[in-house]
């Protein structure tokens, strides 16, 4: 499979790289900055620059045309304001998936966040609360395109070592998860077709990754 992942560069996005180059896939990375280019060449993916807040729909097509599927991994990042929240976490999500769906893309896999679509609770950090409304706002735009959409929503993203194993499901209790953990769901989403439709919380746990997202599809007896 051939899948291009927006925010090539960040963190889940690298791990995703990976882990796809090493399933056999190609990765194509859409980076901001020419200098990311050697850092996910690196990592195993063919590298693409496109700013997402400064491109168009066609430009995104031309960038992902001939892929099998879409990663949405970008993020405004830590430090950035309430402004920048919403024009990445929401606007180049939906801008991506325009862009998809130009090119005949299908497959659109969003990595948004546990609390999106809840009220956040009292004393939340503004900035926080306008990228959980952003998040909440690409899901809404995402399940409103006649695309074949997985959700994913990670807990608290760390930096500790993956353990393969998680807790995933339409609703899980919160908590933290491996940024490694998380780029390996999203690997076999990608290779779950039935996992379209799904909305999945995801966090650290004991169930190996292949077998909770095999069981997320599987009827229960």
């Amino acid at each position: 499979m051939r899948i291009a992942i927006a925010g090539g560069h960040g963190k889940v996005a690298r791990h995703l790289s990976r882990a796809l180059a090493a399933r056999g896939d190609v990765p194509v990375a859409l980076v901001r900055q020419l200098a990311h280019v050697q850092d996910v060449g690196d990592d195993g993916a063919e590298p693409v620059v496109l700013d997402l807040e400064r491109a168009n729909a066609r430009d995104v097509a031309e960038a992902v045309a001939g892929a099998d599927a879409v990663v949405f991994a970008a993020g405004a990042g830590p430090g950035s304001g309430a402004d920048r929240k919403d024009s990445v976490d929401r606007a180049a999500a939906a801008l991506l998936a325009e862009g998809a769906e130009q090119a005949g893309v299908r497959r659109y896999v969003l990595v948004s966040s546990m609390g999106a679509t809840s009220a956040p609770p009292d004393g939340t950090d503004g900035v926080f609360a306008a990228y959980l409304r952003a998040k909440a706002a690409s899901e809404e735009d995402l399940r409103a395109r006649d695309l074949d959409w997985t959700i994913v929503r990670p807990g608290r993203l760390t930096d500790d070592e993956p353990t393969g194993t998680v807790r995933l499901d339409a609703h899980v209790p919160g908590g933290a998860v491996p940024r490694a953990d998380v780029a390996a769901v999203l690997a076999a989403v990608l290779h779950a077709p039935l996992t379209a439709g799904l909305v999945l919380e995801l966090t650290e746990g004991v169930v190996p990754v292949d077998a909770a997202v095999a069981a997320v599809v599987e009827p229960a007896d």
